[in-house]
């Protein structure tokens, strides 16, 4: 049996899953419980949890703004996996706009930064949303997902979700809730697969980015 081992550098782009984490306001708070307790005589710890399908990091099913749309269990893996380009939004006032992005060159993946540092503590309303027409321009040049460490695309009073529509006219998918803290602009592999669940409206993931091979 051989063994390997990477040396190319990853970076856990991932909220932790924990009580106390902010969530959408009047969605599932997040609850974790040991059922089982090996210091109760159980041979082994065992945990449930309750939570929202939109908790911590997690890519948004079709079906959470398509009545017709996929569910998490049915979506393609493609979109999740491979190289990506990290873009530094900090700057931006307002909705992320197609001319705040820099020239894009072969890019199928997109990640948005626009924390200086993400908010693990506390819920905040004022997060930076990407317009539909930006979310249609990428579209345009090949990107089929675009991701982003605030928790939405769209603004949190939005109604009409426009940039979740632009999205779904354009079969892309989305990911929300990233901590992009510790990475600068650039391009790295994208790895952020979904949970399979049967009718979900979203799937959370562990997602990570590694340091590109460039042998």
């Amino acid at each position: 049996m051989s063994s390997w081992k990477s040396d190319r550098r990853i970076w856990d782009i991932s909220q932790t899953l924990r009580p106390g984490l902010p969530v959408w306001p009047g969605d599932t708070a997040f609850a974790f419980e040991q059922s089982w307790r090996m210091d109760e005589g159980s041979p082994v710890n065992v945990g449930r949890m309750t939570m929202s399908t939109h908790s911590g990091s997690h890519g948004d099913a079709p079906l959470h703004y398509s009545l017709t749309g996929l569910d998490a269990a049915s979506m393609e893996l493609d979109p999740y996996i491979g190289e990506c380009l990290v873009i530094d939004a900090r700057g931006v006032s307002g909705a992320i706009d197609v001319a705040d992005l820099p020239h894009l060159e072969s890019v199928d993946r997109v990640l948005f930064r626009t924390y200086d540092a993400f908010p693990h503590d506390e819920w905040r309303s004022d997060f930076t949303p990407i317009a539909a027409e930006t979310i249609a321009w990428l579209a345009l040049q090949g990107v089929k997902l675009v991701g982003t460490d605030a928790p939405s695309v769209d603004p949190q009073e939005s109604k009409i979700m426009a940039a979740h529509k632009a999205v779904l006219e354009h079969d892309m998918r989305i990911l929300e809730g990233l901590v992009l803290d510790d990475v600068e602009e650039g391009r790295y592999e994208l790895i952020a697969l979904p949970l399979k669940i049967a009718g979900g409206d979203a799937g959370l993931c562990r997602a990570i980015l590694r340091e590109l091979d460039n042998g």
